[in-house]
């Protein structure tokens, strides 16, 4: 399989989002914006806030990081004869949670390594901190530096958007590694992982303070979606609300109640700025910066941006003449394929995001969602689109999850059927646990590719339930950590109070 690709990442490489040109090619490194001669103008916070979201993208998109955390990972997911040479038998190692052996066959040195696709990077959470570190610089600034060329409503924005990236970096955290450290100022002495639950609290209540500082949407069509706006940080505040409740161990009701408050005013109060666009502009949506975008992560081949290949979950569900390749790198139990779109009932995602070889387990399976190819015929490269993060899908859909938790069942056939009328498909009609599940079902049928499977295994705990998964962990792994990756031992240097993942050890 040839792997050579396009690769051009400075840090701040994805301050695209801030312009069309190539004026985001030159960008000052985020280690000297300090001192006096910076700070002195709006320049300056714009260019320190896009080194964050920089950082955030070289977190994830320069190794396998959706595809292994979120897509792959106790999924129903099967080899073709694509990934029959050697160093591919990692799709099936993620299959069975069996994280030891990847990292141990990613040391390059050894035969038939996994060291291309860089999995080791997910273990280390420093760009993560960074992401951390440098929102509290901003928040400092902001608060303790005089700063006449910006106006107060300006300031609220700004450091809301900092608390945004800062609450983001924090998410991905507890749902890689569970217990953090948290910091939320400039003190970056050690400290000791604190409870994810508590991590998870303080970041809902700090999002709950800013985020009406943030705008719905901007009048510049180039930031979209990829510069965090208001619906950006309800979409993360729904989320980490759904993973409280799953963890928490007192009443959950207050958790799904607030969820579903913030879902009835992310959809009903947004002005006009969030919508779902006809399937039929489905290249469109997943190319990104559209009303249906909460928040991405940029790429744009024209000015030499482009994510891992291995980065996209398009580089393993695509094959000629959408990919060199003559067949997809996987197909999905016939099993599972049939439950998530069952032959007999009509959904136009099946038309639009799949093709006849929908439930074909020979290589011919395609997912078309992501299939935008701005490149020159034959180029092993993967399609021009954004990464989503939060979609305008989801949080309606984990809206309607909380209805339902809440016993609210008509509210929220109600609102899962917004999804479902878009699709043409038949409105979900079940009551009960059965309305759960259907919902539960709705989530992946909606969002596959876009780094929500497993996690939606974990925090609703259907990962040690066989009918979702093909590889369900024993109660006892999953209360141990096994849901979890291990931490990188770089972690432990100057750090007495660190202790890394035990499952893992």
């Amino acid at each position: 399989m040839k792997r050579t690709f396009i690769y051009t990442f400075l840090l701040g490489a994805s301050l695209s989002l801030l312009s069309c040109g190539k004026d985001f090619l030159n960008i000052t490194q985020i280690d000297k914006l300090t001192g006096n001669n910076y700070w002195t103008s709006k320049g300056d916070v714009e260019q320190y806030m896009g080194g964050i979201y920089s950082t955030f993208r070289e977190a994830t998109m320069t190794n396998i990081f959706f595809p292994a955390s979120g897509d792959l990972r106790c999924a129903p997911t099967n080899r073709t004869s694509a990934t029959s040479g050697a160093g591919r038998d990692y799709i099936s190692l993620l299959r069975q949670n069996n994280l030891n052996s990847i990292l141990t066959r990613s040391d390059e040195n050894q035969d038939d390594n996994f060291s291309y696709f860089r999995f080791p990077r997910i273990t280390q959470w420093n760009n993560f901190y960074k992401m951390v570190q440098n929102a509290n610089i901003i928040c400092y600034q902001i608060d303790n530096k005089d700063m006449p060329f910006l106006s107060e409503e300006q300031k609220k924005a700004y450091k809301a958007e900092a608390i945004f990236l800062r609450s983001l970096a924090y998410f991905f955290m507890v749902r890689l590694y569970g217990d953090v450290p948290y910091y939320t100022d400039v003190n970056t002495d050690p400290l000791p992982r604190t409870n994810m639950v508590t991590v998870l609290r303080n970041v809902s209540a700090e999002l709950d303070a800013s985020y009406k500082d943030l705008p719905w949407t901007y009048d510049d069509p180039s930031i979209v979606a990829v510069k965090a706006m208001r619906g950006s940080a309800l979409a993360l505040n729904m989320h980490v609300n759904m993973w409280i409740a799953g963890f928490a161990n007192e009443d959950k009701a207050p958790y799904y109640e607030k969820v579903a408050s913030m879902g009835r005013e992310l959809m009903e109060e947004n002005g006009g700025a969030y919508t779902l666009l006809s399937l039929t502009r489905t290249k469109d949506i997943f190319k990104g910066r559209t009303k249906e975008g909460l928040f991405e992560i940029v790429q744009n081949f024209n000015y030499g941006e482009s994510f891992h290949l291995s980065a996209s979950y398009s580089d393993y569900v695509l094959h000629a003449p959408n990919k060199v390749t003559t067949k997809s790198y996987i197909y999905y139990d016939p099993k599972f394929m049939e439950k998530m779109y069952p032959p007999a009932e009509q959904d136009l995602r099946k038309t639009y995001w799949f093709d006849d070889d929908i439930y074909a387990t020979n290589g011919d399976f395609q997912c078309l969602k992501f299939a935008n190819v701005f490149m020159e015929e034959g180029e092993d490269n993967n399609p021009d689109d954004n990464q989503m993060i939060f979609r305008y899908s989801d949080p309606i859909l984990l809206r309607a999850e909380a209805l339902a938790e809440l016993n609210r069942d008509e509210e929220a056939r109600a609102v899962v059927n917004v999804i479902r009328k878009r699709a043409e498909a038949a409105d979900i009609m079940e009551s009960g646990d059965d309305l759960k599940d259907a919902i539960w079902w709705e989530r992946v049928r909606e969002l596959l590719g876009e780094g929500n499977f497993y996690y939606d295994l974990v925090r609703t705990k259907k990962v040690i339930n066989s009918e979702y998964t093909p590889a369900p962990m024993s109660v006892g792994a999953f209360n141990g950590g096994g849901w979890t990756w291990p931490i990188d031992k770089s972690a432990l240097v100057n750090n007495p109070y660190m202790r890394l993942n035990n499952y893992w050890n």
